[in-house]
């Protein structure tokens, strides 16, 4: 491969990738994968599911409830990097029920007080350990806070 003069070097980035604990607010992985991946300011966040922490379990109260607790999982994550919802670019959620899009939707826009990200939504027959959501993201880390 020939490197011109006139083109950018090659990014220093690195992939790195991070597994957290319960007592970092994130439930323990069920499967061979990171809870995240750091690629230069890109920071790709596993599906989270609405598993409690604490204990393990997925949480009781319908789908809003299961929102919610996806929520607090996927800010525990970001959390290590200093994130917040509102430095994600990209969410996917996946539902098992695409009865609980408007109510999971209202939920959603509580949570961002800044402008929303990109999404995509995805109706899937089913997942992990039974849940009826399952979220995942892609955050930035602001210019200057990538070292």
């Amino acid at each position: 491969m020939t490197i011109r003069d006139d083109e950018p070097p090659r990014s220093a980035a690195r992939k790195e990738t991070f597994v957290f604990s319960p007592e970092d607010g994130v439930p323990p992985q069920i499967g061979p994968f990171a809870h995240a991946t750091r690629f230069g300011s890109l920071v790709f966040v596993t599906g989270q599911m609405p598993t409690d922490p604490a204990t393990g379990w997925l949480v009781e109260g319908g789908p809003v409830a299961q929102a919610r607790q996806v929520r607090r999982n996927l800010t525990a994550v970001l959390r290590q990097f200093g994130l917040t919802l509102d430095d994600v670019l990209m969410v996917r959620v996946y539902l098992t029920s695409f009865d609980d899009f408007d109510l999971v939707n209202a939920d959603y826009e509580t949570w961002f007080d800044g402008p929303l990200p990109s999404r995509t939504c995805v109706g899937v027959s089913g997942l992990a350990v039974g849940a009826s959501i399952e979220i995942d993201l892609i955050a930035a880390i602001p210019e200057g806070d990538a070292s």
